[in-house]
C-alpha cells in the first residue's frame, strides 16, 4: 500500500501548459449563461483531441439515498441548459431518476485541466423524442438495447451473444423498430460549475446558479 500511495502522489495531475481562464476580467470567459461557456469548452476539448469529450459521469441516488455513478454519452445540451442522456427504463439509473429525480453530471477533460459539474432535476422527455433518439442509434446499439435486462446477473457470455444475435435479427428485419422502453431524460441544470486548473498549482472555479424565481443565471467565483 505504501508503494502505491507513493506512486499515486508522484503522478502529475495535469500537463504543464494549460489554457488561460479569467472570467473575472475577460468578458469572453464569462458569458451570461452556462450553455454558451460549456459549448466553447467542449469545442476546445474536441479540437485539442481530448478523448470522448461528450462523455460524462452521471450520479443518481435512490429513495434510500444510495448513490451510484456511471459514465455515459450526453446526447445534447438545450438552449435552456438541459443536459440530455438516454437509457432503458429498466436500467438502474432510470429507476433512480424516476424515484428520486435529482442528478449530477461531471465532464472531465484532463488534457485541458478542466471539468464541468452540472446539478439539477431530472425529467423524462416525451416518447416521440425517445423514439427519435433510438432510431438515430447505430444498428448494433439498437440491438443491444432491445436485449434489455441491464445490470441483471448474467449466466455466461454465450447467453448474451445468443440474445444479442436474436435482437440484431429483429432490427435487420424491421429497421423502423423502436424499443418502447427506451427513454430520453433531461437534467435541468440549476447549478453549473466550470473548474480550470492553473499551471503551477491551484484552480479557477466559476459557478452559475439559476434564480428559482426569475430563472435567471447568477455567476461568480468560488474559493478553490
Amino acid at each position: 500500500m505504501t508503494e502505491l500511495r507513493e506512486r499515486l502522489r508522484a503522478l502529475p495531475s495535469f500537463p504543464p501548459d494549460l489554457p488561460r481562464f479569467d472570467p473575472e476580467h475577460d468578458p469572453a470567459d464569462a458569458p451570461a449563461d452556462p450553455r454558451t461557456l460549456f459549448v466553447a469548452w467542449f469545442e476546445e476539448a474536441l479540437a485539442a483531441g481530448a478523448p470522448t469529450p461528450q462523455a460524462a459521469v452521471l450520479a443518481t441516488a435512490d429513495p434510500a439515498g444510495v448513490v451510484r455513478a456511471r459514465t455515459l454519452i450526453v446526447k445534447d445540451v438545450t438552449d435552456d441548459a438541459s443536459w440530455l442522456f438516454a437509457t432503458h427504463r429498466t436500467s438502474p439509473k432510470a429507476r433512480a431518476a424516476e424515484a428520486n429525480p435529482h442528478a449530477a453530471m461531471t465532464f472531465f477533460w484532463p488534457t485541458r485541466g478542466r471539468q464541468v459539474r452540472v446539478e439539477g432535476a431530472v425529467r423524462r422527455l416525451p416518447d416521440d423524442a425517445a423514439a427519435a433518439d433510438f432510431s438515430a442509434r447505430p444498428e448494433a446499439s439498437r440491438a443491444a438495447t432491445l436485449v434489455g435486462r441491464q445490470s441483471e446477473a448474467l449466466g455466461s457470455r454465450a447467453e448474451l451473444a445468443h440474445a444479442f444475435d436474436a435482437s440484431l435479427a429483429r432490427v435487420r428485419a424491421d429497421p423502423d423498430l423502436v424499443d418502447p422502453a427506451w427513454a430520453l431524460y433531461a437534467v435541468d441544470a440549476v447549478r453549473v460549475e466550470f473548474w480550470q486548473a492553473v499551471s503551477g498549482g491551484g484552480a479557477v472555479r466559476w459557478s452559475y446558479e439559476r434564480d428559482a424565481v426569475g430563472r435567471e443565471w447568477r455567476a461568480g467565483l468560488l474559493w478553490p
